[in-house]
């Protein structure tokens, strides 16, 4: 009882020291702002850049909640379905768009050889706007295959087997499916889009939070939300929703009562997949470069906004990954950028301290 009692003593002095942290943190901002040492518009860019990085990180967290809640294991290898994702879709992409501008070869490794400049082949949404696309759609369905390969070869034989088999099974897939890539694609990290074309807001007739945004964040920002959309209304209005939110709640009792569970697995990773390769493919419309780590480096955000959101939940892994994005880019205006996860990984332990399910707390689907 005392040893139960120092534990929960010393957790909630924690907590106390980090809220006070980040009240600290709030006034300081105030002050900043108040003084003009922080300009409006380096603020607006902050948030900004905030919503852009909690698009990517939704959709895949999305697809990782969803694994969690119906297959009950963390897949460590959800990070390289992202990685998966942005090298398929921008691989056609490339070999459409560049389509006798640059060499095959240099086009179908994504520039391994170092030719096809992104300039070159005109990889922007206005050079080849049907390249981007198809890119897009390729990346989904790439990794949708390549998730449903790998659940038949390995998941599916260790599903009795419990979560701990399956996850340690996950990461094994996660460092196969990585090199399996840098095999045929090289550990360089490369450029593979070209400059975005600019939009300034005033030409949209509405306020945008930036002075000038690129039309390659808008597609990003665009497919994210409709794509979020779209799942919410699948789990909202279909009988397969319904069907997955029944077995999250209790498989054993979705089975006996008639629900064809295989098919609900089948489905999980059809959207999981699917929602983490459009991730890939769109981070990289936004950063410009790949790599072969681009989702293993971006595994531990996604684990973090679906922690925070609620483990099982869609909305919760939605509302994490708003946190951890506008975390990550507001707190530039303290600490340097190869800093700046700690913030978002502190805020983390701060509200799972108070709140130790997540935000939603008890919500095991959307």
């Amino acid at each position: 009882m005392r040893g139960s009692l120092s534990r929960v003593t010393v957790q909630n002095l924690v907590g106390v020291i980090l809220l006070l942290g980040v009240v600290a943190l709030a006034a300081d901002l105030l002050r900043l702002l108040a003084t003009g040492e922080l300009p409006i518009g380096r603020l607006r860019r902050y948030l900004w850049s905030g919503v852009i990085d909690s698009m990517y990180i939704g959709l895949a967290a999305i697809g990782l909640s969803m694994t969690y809640s119906i297959l009950r294991f963390a897949n460590f290898s959800h990070g390289d379905l992202v990685t998966a994702g942005a090298f398929s879709g921008w691989t056609v992409a490339y070999l459409v768009g560049g389509l006798g501008v640059a060499d095959l070869s240099s086009r179908l490794l994504l520039r391994a050889d170092g030719g096809a400049q992104p300039g070159t082949v005109g990889m922007d949404v206005l050079a080849a706007p049907l390249a981007i696309v198809l890119g897009l759609v390729v990346a989904v369905i790439a990794t949708i295959l390549v998730a449903l390969a790998i659940d038949r070869l390995v998941y599916r034989n260790l599903r009795d087997e419990g979560g701990i088999a399956l996850l340690i099974a996950s990461v094994g897939v996660a460092l196969a499916l990585r090199y399996l890539i840098a095999v045929f694609y090289t550990t360089e990290t490369r450029g593979v889009v070209a400059s975005a074309p600019n939009v300034n807001p005033s030409d949209l007739h509405y306020t945008l939070p930036a002075t000038e945004i690129d039309l390659h964040q808008l597609i990003l920002v665009g497919s994210a939300v409709s794509l979020m959309l779209g799942v919410h209304l699948l789990l909202q209005y279909t009988k397969l929703g319904k069907s997955m939110r029944a077995m999250s709640d209790n498989k054993d009792l979705a089975l006996i009562t008639g629900i064809p569970t295989e098919r609900v697995i089948f489905a999980t990773w059809v959207i999981g997949a699917g929602l983490a390769g459009a991730a890939g493919y769109l981070i990289v419309l936004d950063r410009g470069t790949i790599s072969i780590n681009l989702g293993w480096f971006l595994l531990l955000l996604i684990f973090a906004a679906v922690i925070l959101g609620g483990i099982g939940s869609i909305y919760g892994a939605i509302a994490g990954s708003f946190v951890i994005g506008i975390t990550i880019n507001l707190s530039l205006v303290w600490i340097p950028s190869d800093m700046n996860e700690i913030a978002a990984f502190a805020l983390m332990i701060l509200v799972l301290i108070f709140r130790p399910d997540g935000l939603f707390s008890g919500v095991e689907t959307a």
